[in-house]
């Protein structure tokens, strides 16, 4: 086997020969505000590989991250893979119980926490026999290990030799439909990724400054804030809080970054936000990126319309690794998700498995060099999934006579309504088009003959009153159909969602 098929030495080590190693790869934005290069993070890197190893961390042997986003994410991430073993890298905003639940599946000997989160992970470890080892990065208690300690001293380990087909990371699935999944994925489908959406659609720059509000635990984040930067050796902004309309707009003012890469819900709330301040925003964008959800065609139109910068809308998946449908950076139609990434193909199909025709709804298959090698203790799941080179999104879509495929709803979502497919996104986007709303989510209730109709739940924006039903209900009758309108209407604070930002509409169904 060759070292280079290892992904860290193409992400990392080649940098270093490339004569990069003084370039800066991560500033955080917040917090210590600290700094890592490229020769920074090699070094720490293998060093953190040979701390493995002196820990008796065998090859294949699974590393727990469950860690925000700051300097040692990366170090970790790669650390893990030069070494042999393999990074699984956990959401930060998962519950004890959900903790304890994937560290037993994921069976994994060393668990390596910040701080700020040591609290909701330790009594998650109570009764794992697996976990022979916990590092905290940040203050640790007395009785813990802190990182410093654990790499203090430690000898950098060579890059392990690795083939490209090889199990490198897994991650677990954002649970938008349910429990998560573990995922697992090769060593050489972080390139995949970089060499089609990060080079022919993003167009990304050894000069771009990158800044993520996605977080880099999961597959749209860890190919935005790192695999693709570092494809060519670009700059990555680390936000370790929340992000926040206020905080995420400060730092596109004050940090300039060149890229951004949100969600649909937080580029509404950006949005609002500063149709609220009255005033252009400043920066230094020339192209955003949003994945998590269908973008509303609202949304990106307001957003261009204050930032003068296109959002580049598409889907990906956990199962993906990241975006394989997707608009082009000059051909943008808000609305729709694109056409096939280079590199991919898609394909929609009916409930027999046959090919549907344009106009019609069918579920989205795709194919490509970046699928997983399965789910982890999931073998039906697995085959139902996975069905040789396509893999089963669970996305409902309808392709227009252009080739643009529009969203309709994951295959959980979509229901029927006088015999005719409703797609929930379709509702959606006429809802936050009503003055005064900010979100909206649409799910399927039975009225009281048994019959399915939809209901809606809506949150405002901040200040404003909710408006009359009857009003609501007929604003989307004008629009899009006397039978798609909801027939109830609850107005919520917020909407049950993932950290990806995909709202759960599993329980919301459960409310209804």
């Amino acid at each position: 086997m060759s070292a280079t098929r290892n992904a860290a030495a193409y992400f990392v080590d080649r940098h270093i020969t490339e004569g990069r190693a003084e370039k800066l790869a991560f500033r955080e934005a917040d917090g210590a505000r600290r700094v890592l290069t490229y020769g920074d993070l090699a070094e720490q890197s293998a060093r953190f590989a040979g701390a493995l190893l002196a820990a008796d961390v065998r090859r294949e042997e699974r590393v727990a991250m469950i860690l925000r986003d700051q300097i040692e994410f990366p170090v970790i991430f790669w650390g893990a893979m030069k070494a042999g073993a393999i990074p699984v890298p956990l959401n930060t905003l998962l519950s004890t119980s959900v903790y304890q639940a994937i560290l037993m599946d994921c069976r994994a000997p060393i668990v390596i926490v910040s701080a700020q989160l040591w609290p909701v992970v330790q009594p998650a470890l109570a009764d794992n026999s697996f976990v022979r080892r916990v590092i905290i990065v940040g203050d640790a208690p007395d009785e813990i290990e802190a990182y410093e300690a654990f790499v203090d001293g430690a000898r950098p380990a060579e890059t392990a030799a690795a083939h490209e087909d090889e199990l490198a990371f897994w991650l677990y699935s954002s649970g938008s439909t349910g429990a998560p999944k573990g995922v697992r994925h090769v060593h050489g489908s972080l390139k995949a990724t970089a060499d089609t959406f990060g080079a022919q659609v993003l167009g990304i720059r050894e000069d771009d400054t990158v800044f993520s509000a996605a977080k880099m635990f999961f597959a749209y984040g860890l190919g935005n804030a790192i695999s693709f930067p570092m494809s060519v050796g670009a700059t990555t902004l680390i936000l370790g809080g929340r992000p926040t309309p206020d905080g995420v707009l400060s730092i596109l003012e004050t940090e300039q970054p060149t890229i951004f890469c949100g969600v649909p819900t937080l580029f509404a709330a950006l949005v609002a936000t500063q149709e609220a301040r009255g005033k252009a925003p400043t920066h230094s964008l020339r192209l955003c990126t949003s994945a998590g959800e269908a973008l509303p065609r609202d949304i990106g139109e307001r957003w261009e319309g204050l930032w003068g910068c296109e959002i580049v809308d598409g889907v990906g998946s956990t199962e993906m690794l990241h975006i394989f449908l997707s608009n082009q950076p000059g051909d943008i139609a808000y609305g729709t998700s694109g056409m096939a990434v280079p590199g991919y193909e898609v394909r929609l199909i009916d409930e027999h498995g046959a090919a549907v025709p344009d106009g019609d709804v069918g579920e989205l298959l795709v194919r490509g060099p970046s699928s997983a090698e399965g789910y982890w203790n999931k073998r039906n799941k697995s085959m139902s999934t996975f069905e040789g080179h396509w893999t089963r999104t669970g996305d409902k879509y309808e392709r227009t006579a252009e080739g643009r495929y529009v969203y309709c709803g994951r295959t959980d979502d979509m229901f029927k309504v006088s015999g005719i497919w409703v797609s929930p996104f379709e509702v959606e986007q006429v809802l936050i088009e009503y003055p005064g709303v900010l979100e909206a989510a649409v799910v399927a209730r039975d009225d009281h003959d048994g019959l399915t109709k939809p209901a809606a739940f809506i949150v405002m924006k901040d200040g404003e009153t909710p408006p009359a039903e009857d009003a609501l209900k007929e604003y989307v009758k004008e629009k899009i159909g006397m039978w798609k309108y909801p027939r109830w209407v609850r107005v919520v604070d917020d909407l049950p969602k993932t950290a990806t930002g995909k709202i759960q509409r599993f329980k919301l169904r459960e409310e209804a």
